[in-house]
C-alpha cells in the first residue's frame, strides 16, 4: 500500500460511547431505517484528508507532532443534535456539543498541512458526532424524536488528550479505522 485514505479525529472514550449507545437503543427501534454509527466508529473528524501518499502521511504525522506540542487541552461536552444538510432533508443525524480551546488544536493542523504542502481546512469546523445516515430523510415526527432525544442528553465532559490520525479502508459492512498515528497532548 503506497497511499491511504485518511483523516484527522479525536477518539470520543468509552464510558461516553457506551453512555451514547445505551440511550439511543430504544430510539433506533421507534425510527424509521437509518445506518446507525457502530460504537467502534463514534469520533469526532477534525478534519478529512482523502488519498494522501504514505510519506505525505508520515511527513503529516510529523508535522502535527511539532504543532500540537504545548497546545492546550480542549475540554469537549457532547449534547444536543442536528442534521445535515437541515431537518427537512436530512440525510445525517448527529449529536453536537460544545468545546472550550479546540481553536489551538484547527490552528496546528492547519499549520502542519501547510507545512507539508496540504490545504488546511480546520477553519470551518463544527463539532458534531454522527449518529446516523439516513437512507431517506426521516418524517417530521421522528425528527423530533431525535432532536428531543439529543436535547435531552446528559454526557460526562471529557478532556481531548490525544489527536488521532487514522487510516481508513472501505469494506462492504463499512469502513475500517485503523490509527495511523496517535499525538498526545500534554
Amino acid at each position: 500500500m503506497t497511499t491511504a485514505r485518511a483523516f484527522i479525529a479525536i477518539e470520543i472514550p468509552e464510558d461516553v460511547v457506551g453512555a451514547i449507545v445505551e440511550g439511543r437503543r430504544e430510539l433506533e427501534r421507534s425510527l424509521p431505517p437509518a445506518r446507525w454509527v457502530r460504537p467502534e466508529r463514534m469520533h469526532l473528524t477534525l478534519t478529512f484528508l482523502g488519498g494522501l501518499p504514505l510519506l505525505a502521511l508520515e511527513a503529516l504525522a510529523r508535522a502535527l507532532r511539532r504543532e500540537l506540542g504545548g497546545v492546550s487541552v480542549p475540554r469537549i461536552v457532547l449534547g444536543g443534535s442536528g442534521f445535515f444538510p437541515n431537518a427537512r432533508r436530512a440525510r445525517v443525524a448527529w449529536i453536537g456539543g460544545e468545546s472550550s480551546d479546540i481553536n489551538g488544536v484547527l490552528e496546528a493542523l492547519d499549520r502542519a498541512a501547510l507545512e507539508v504542502g496540504l490545504a488546511g481546512e480546520s477553519q470551518s469546523w463544527s463539532l458534531h458526532l454522527t449518529q446516523a445516515r439516513l437512507k431517506r430523510p426521516w418524517p417530521a415526527e421522528s425528527v423530533q424524536a431525535f432532536t428531543r432525544w439529543g436535547d435531552a442528553l446528559v454526557l460526562e465532559p471529557f478532556d481531548v488528550t490525544d489527536i488521532v490520525v487514522f487510516t481508513s479502508q472501505l469494506q462492504p459492512a463499512g469502513p475500517v479505522y485503523t490509527v495511523f498515528e496517535r499525538i498526545r497532548l500534554e
